[in-house]
């Protein structure tokens, strides 16, 4: 019987900051932290144990792959980390390689584990792993845009000054330079956000610009972005430890949605206990539809490069 026990395979500031918000939250009673860095993982583990009794109780330990056989969940932050001045597309066949590597170790300790893939590019890394175990569709999925789409909330909230969780929109298709907005989607409250503030074109564009570029910004600064998607980390593991089916924009194959297949991107989707519930149907405007077949088109030409 599997317990609420999440293993993280990587140990790197994304591991260990997610490892954090997990023990801050109390919501699982057991993390395993595994890292090919043996005193990095070490490390990490002493500095998350001495927070543990300023929280809740949450056992924390250097992990192994067997730890996987009675998780419910393992999180996959290892690999390259994205450098300033790269995309994370440039990052493609350092990771792709970890990937195949892991796959099949996760599923040979734990065929009913749910996979949330973090590394980068994560639209194709969650694709390959979709597509060497298929019929584990539903327990796979990536962190996607989850975090775009917390910023773009977050930039508009601000500007229209409401809080971003009454902020109803989404930012979607590839977690990187070819994701877009859905404007025509955007609601704060119940009310179309157009209703509710009137953003001009160049306001709108400053505002999807300054959440897409965000990572950029600050990774020239600091080298890695790793807070805000901890706490990603966190609401998509309350969302299957506990069965939350709350929505999401992750990551994901698309089956002839929009015209698009055999490519996993972010669209809104609900997210539970068996990992991915449903998709979302959405009416989306035909210059959004266009640009996320573009998304999927440059996705699906950075995958089959790996060929």
């Amino acid at each position: 019987m599997n317990k609420h026990k999440i293993t993280i395979i990587g140990a790197g500031m994304v591991g260990s900051t997610a490892a954090y918000g997990l023990i801050a939250s109390d919501i699982t009673e057991e993390i395993a932290l595994i890292d090919l860095n043996e005193k990095l993982v070490k490390s990490q583990v002493m500095d998350l144990q001495h927070s543990v009794p300023f929280w809740g109780y949450t056992d924390v330990k250097v992990g192994t792959y067997d730890d996987i056989r009675d998780s419910k969940l393992v999180v996959i932050t290892c690999g390259a980390a994205q450098k300033s001045g790269e995309t994370r597309l440039d990052l493609l066949k350092k990771n792709s390689a970890i990937i195949k590597d892991l796959m099949p170790k996760i599923f040979k300790k734990n065929p009913n584990i749910i996979v949330l893939m973090v590394t980068n590019p994560v639209d194709i890394l969650t694709n390959l792993a979709i597509k060497m175990f298929p019929k584990k569709k539903r327990q796979i999925f990536g962190s996607g845009t989850i975090l775009d789409t917390a910023r773009f909330r977050l930039i508009l909230g601000e500007k229209m000054s409401v809080d971003p969780k009454s902020v109803h929109a989404y930012i979607v298709g590839e977690h990187g330079d070819s994701e877009l907005p859905l404007w025509s989607t955007a609601m704060v409250g119940n009310t179309n956000i157009d209703n509710f503030y009137k953003l001009s074109k160049s306001n709108k564009k400053r505002i999807f610009d300054q959440a897409k570029n965000a990572a950029y910004a600050i990774i020239k600064g600091k080298q890695a972005t790793y807070y805000a998607i901890a706490a990603g980390i966190v609401q998509l593991s309350r969302a299957v430890l506990f069965d939350k089916k709350t929505v999401f924009t992750v990551s994901h194959p698309l089956n002839g949605e929009f015209g698009i297949k055999d490519v996993s991107l972010s669209l809104p989707v609900v997210i539970g206990g068996q990992g991915v519930i449903r998709r979302i149907n959405m009416e989306i405007s035909a210059e959004e539809k266009r640009l996320l077949q573009a998304s999927a088109t440059k996705l699906k030409k950075a995958e089959q490069g790996l060929r």
